[in-house]
Order: structure tokens, then C-alpha cells, then sequence
């Protein structure tokens, strides 16, 4: 299998632009290795899917996470044309997090 596309919704690339230097390196590294394969666990990848979450309906969204920094990166996976489409990226408490990725993915 052959690595997904990264793409960032231009929200996501802004929040990757607020962090530090040291943090936004580990999550791009972070991001291009779930990219090799970001489909849900269940199908052998990577990401953790969301759901429902705290009455949000976040079908189709999946999370990784950088526990160290506290950092989570919501994505969404394009299955045409392999695309691994970075939908939030924020040190945020869980229920923060998935509310922003609930307004994005709704715009």
C-alpha cells in the first residue's frame, strides 16, 4: 500500500503554524507516518475512530495523538484518491477538540 495524500483544510494548517517549531516537527513526523496507512484500527491503520462523541456526531473522523505534548490531530480519510485530509490539530481537552472538528467539518 502506498501512502495517503496529506492534505490540511486551511484551518488545520493554521493551527500546526501556532505551535513551536520542536512541536509542529513531531506532529508533521507524526502525521506522514499515520499517512502510510490512516485507516481505522479496525482495518489494520492507524487511527482511532470518533463516532458519536459527547452528542457530536463525528462519523468518519478518526484521532491520533501525541501524548507527551498532549496534542491531538483529527483527520478524515478520503478513500477516492487516497487523501488524508488534517481537520484539527490542538492541544485541547478532548471535548474542545472534537466540538472544533464538529464546526469545521459542518462549514
Amino acid at each position: 500500500m502506498s501512502s495517503f495524500e496529506v492534505e490540511y483544510i486551511p484551518l488545520a494548517a493554521k493551527d500546526l503554524a501556532k505551535l513551536d517549531n520542536s512541536q509542529a516537527r513531531q506532529v508533521r513526523t507524526l502525521i506522514e507516518r499515520v499517512a502510510i496507512n490512516p485507516l481505522p484500527k479496525s482495518e489494520g491503520g492507524y487511527g482511532e475512530p470518533l463516532g458519536h462523541k459527547q452528542g457530536l456526531n463525528l462519523t468518519g473522523l478518526l484521532k491520533i495523538k501525541l501524548k507527551r505534548l498532549g496534542i491531538r490531530v483529527v483527520y478524515q480519510v478520503v478513500r477516492e484518491g487516497d487523501i488524508m485530509r488534517v481537520i484539527v490539530v490542538a492541544a485541547r481537552a478532548d471535548n474542545e477538540v472534537y466540538e472544533i472538528a464538529a464546526k469545521r467539518v459542518s462549514l
